[in-house]
């Protein structure tokens, strides 16, 4: 599929994104493990999420789904059943790293594959801590990428400092730890998306913070909650970029996550000159929300690096489009980790950004971009990649003339519903076979 997207005028409204990404995954996951029945609300009904809802059938767990509420019906610490199947994650790398250090510490083997994505995306840096707890996981390239086997083993509790900030990774160790003999420590260089520590610490898990180390036990038992997703912030920000660039624009974002290692992208802005309020709401799922209210403004360059990029990694390509609408450079460092997303997220970003006319500079960890250039539409590729899709829809909204955006369907991985809410908001946005 393709989509077309004119010149749009202002952007105005109120709308609510869809329910993060991070916390839909790990709500079903982790309810998975606790004993009786938990209820989801505001769960993303997107590509990525239902993978794991998928594999977690897969593995016994019985998972309803009733007006849009997601009802996980526990098998406890220790309910998880051998699958008869391989495990196909589809193109979500949460799903498969962090299941990688669930299934770790289980009596069964299981074998965990996905799309053609997954299949290139590094994995050893999850094996390999993993490994030294006792797993047994192997796979194409010596363990590095799947398919990957995984034989549960009985696993001992380590302390490991990671090489690089990356919550799927501290995730995969920590869900390992609730299976092994001892407690478990990992120690970030820089704070990564604690979403993980904040719903097994509700859940009953018994994890703390000790000296650098964020470290956790074997509970004898989870027990089952409710709770409601917050709004996603990695989607909220396609939406408050298109709003603070589009000349006229207006938009109240409702209910949104602001947990602070994901606030990244809000600082940046923020630091380029842009115009929003917020709001403090009621926290959910243990996470803090906010009502974002944003409106135009003109924007200057800034300089991103170092312990900013883990807050806001997934909204680099987004952030990307609000350079070149800005005036002066931007300069982002320190974002190696973008070329073993979805894409490589550095290439694609440069060579998309390229086709609108804007100067972009690709550097082995990041990139220059040279605002302050009126857009001229251009024909893009997603590249398969939801954020590529949806950042260059975005930079269609400010480009002069048509944009189309090929591969479309990508979007749906994280944003479903995402071109009706641009519709809502004013934009002339249209998709085609």
């Amino acid at each position: 599929m393709k989509l077309i997207v004119e010149t749009a005028g202002a952007l105005k409204g109120q709308v609510r994104v869809p329910g993060d990404k991070s916390i839909s995954h790990r709500a079903v996951m982790f309810t998975s493990l606790a004993d009786g029945v938990s209820r989801v609300e505001g769960f993303l009904f997107g590509a990525d999420c239902l993978s794991t809802v998928a594999c977690m059938r897969a593995l016994g767990v019985p998972v309803d789904i009733e007006d849009g509420t997601v009802i996980v019906h526990g098998v406890g610490m220790h309910g998880l059943q051998e699958p008869d199947d391989v495990l196909d994650v589809g193109n979500s790398g949460t799903t498969i790293r962090l299941l990688l250090g669930l299934l770790s510490g289980q009596t069964f083997h299981s074998c965990l594959t996905g799309d053609a994505s997954i299949r290139r995306r590094p994995m050893g840096r999850v094996a390999r801590p993993l490994l030294s707890m006792g797993a047994r996981i192997d796979g194409r390239r010596d363990g590095d990428l799947a398919p990957l086997s995984v034989r549960g083993a009985d696993l001992h509790s380590i302390k490991y400092q990671m090489p690089v900030a990356s919550a799927q990774v501290k995730s995969a160790i920590l869900l390992a730890g609730l299976f092994a003999s001892g407690v478990t420590g990992v120690r970030e260089p820089s704070p990564s998306r604690d979403h993980t520590e904040r719903m097994l610490k509700a859940l009953g898990a018994p994890i703390s913070k000790r000296s650098g180390y964020t470290e956790i036990g074997r509970p004898a038992r989870l027990k089952a909650m409710d709770m409601r997703v917050p709004g996603d912030l990695s989607s909220a920000a396609f939406l408050l970029v298109a709003t603070l660039i589009v000349p006229g624009s207006e938009l109240i974002l409702e209910d949104v996550g602001v947990n602070p290692t994901r606030t990244g992208i809000l600082d940046v802005l923020g630091a380029m000159g842009a115009q929003f309020d917020i709001e403090e709401g009621e926290p959910q799922a243990g996470e803090p929300t906010a009502r974002l209210a944003a409106r135009s403004g003109p924007l200057v360059g800034t300089t991103v690096g170092g312990s900013l990029i883990p807050r806001l990694i997934d909204e680099i390509p987004i952030l990307a489009v609000a350079a070149a609408a800005a005036e002066g450079t931007t300069e982002i460092r320190d974002a190696r980790e973008l070329r073993v997303k979805e894409t490589d997220r550095i290439r694609t970003v440069a060579e998309e950004l390229r086709k609108f006319g804007v100067q972009v500079a690709e550097l082995e960890d990041g990139l220059i971009i040279e605002g302050g250039r009126a857009l001229k539409g251009a024909h893009c590729r997603s590249h398969g990649d939801h954020r590529i899709a949806m950042a260059m829809a975005v930079a269609g909204l400010v480009a002069e003339g048509e944009t189309v955006v090929e591969g479309w369907e990508a979007a749906d991985v994280s944003f479903p519903g995402f071109v009706d809410l641009l519709r809502e908001l004013g934009a002339r946005v249209r998709v085609e076979e």
